[in-house]
């Protein structure tokens, strides 16, 4: 543990060229007392750490010293890749590592680019939960992850939609974070399922490892279980007429894709220019909440139940408007 913070301070002062001991003492997680005895080891190895005494004092390194322990290990240069998501690194237990990472990198860099991570950590950043969702962190997600990095078969106890308990044992291929929300893609009876993480129970590796499918392409493999996942949840059909207005502002309110659809099979408009459409939808309960975003540049025809209720939604508008 020690030696792996010295690595750390070394890299620390390469990189920022100069350091007080409070600023070093918070990056590496120890009291300023810790650091000065930690530049007195790496003195006595004859590593050139100067301290620059009084009030505004700290530590560097001289004579333009650079250190060779730059070498990223497995663990830091798959965390790298994965930098720009702050908060997905926290979740996975690899902050330290791309910390780490990102501390090699800035000292193999010529002193005039050592800046360069900071300059485009003050640019880019990926907010990955969706608006007014609070980012959902699975308690046995390091576990998983771990057991991604090292293809290890994993033993798990599921949580089903229904509530039903289920036991598997999966072949952790990756992780997915979709608007907030982790899940596991996982080899299983010969073909890939996915799994929401935080429906696991259980987790526990079986001690051997899978031999991964190298053809295995994830991309492809979400977009495609996606679509699929957005197409059956759309297991009802409403039949709607729809204004110019309405028509422009359907994929707002409902499924894109399904707004596509139903307007691509819209009949030919009428002298108003209002076209009937048949939407497909998750349910007519659904469809009420979503329909009522377009107000009057919609009427429901089919289903009558669904049309009686936005009867009665407009009446009651009518009311607290005192109209009518």
């Amino acid at each position: 543990m020690r030696a792996a913070r010295l690595i750390k301070l070394v890299l620390l002062l390469q990189s920022r060229r100069a350091m007080t001991a409070a600023e070093l003492a918070a990056e590496l997680e120890v009291s300023e007392r810790t650091v000065a005895r930690d530049v007195d080891a790496l003195s006595e190895a004859g590593v050139p750490v100067y301290a620059d005494r009084g009030r505004t004092g700290g530590y560097r390194l001289i004579g333009g010293y650079r250190t060779r322990l730059t070498g990223l290990g497995r663990d830091e240069a798959e965390a790298l890749f994965l930098s720009g998501v702050p908060s997905a690194l926290r979740d996975m237990g690899l902050a330290d590592a791309a910390s780490a990472a990102r501390l090699k990198v800035s000292a193999a860099l010529l002193p005039e680019l050592s800046g360069a991570h900071e300059s485009a950590a003050q640019r880019f950043h990926l907010d990955a939960p969706g608006w007014w969702q609070p980012p959902e962190t699975p308690g046995l997600l390091p576990a998983v992850a771990d057991a991604v990095w090292d293809d290890l078969v994993l033993r798990v106890r599921y949580r089903r939609g229904d509530g039903a308990s289920v036991e598997r044992e999966l072949e952790p291929y990756a992780l997915v974070l979709k608007g907030g929300v982790w899940y596991l893609v996982a080899g299983v009876g010969g073909g890939h399922r996915v799994y929401r993480v935080a429906r696991f129970t259980e987790v526990a590796p079986e001690g051997r490892r899978f031999t991964r499918d190298e053809g295995f392409d994830l991309a492809g493999f979400w977009a495609e279980r996606s679509a699929e996942f957005a197409r059956s949840m759309l297991r009802d059909e409403v039949v709607l007429r729809l204004s110019p207005g309405g028509t422009r502002a359907l994929r707002y309110v409902t499924d894109r894709e399904a707004a596509a659809e139903a307007l691509a099979g819209a009949g030919e408009p009428d002298g108003d220019g209002w076209v009937v459409v048949r939407l497909r939808v998750e349910s007519v309960e659904v469809a009420y909440t979503q329909l009522l975003g377009l107000g009057p540049e919609c009427e429901v025809l089919v289903p009558a139940a669904l049309r009686r209720r936005m009867v009665a939604a407009a009446s009651r508008f009518a009311e607290v408007y005192g109209v009518g």
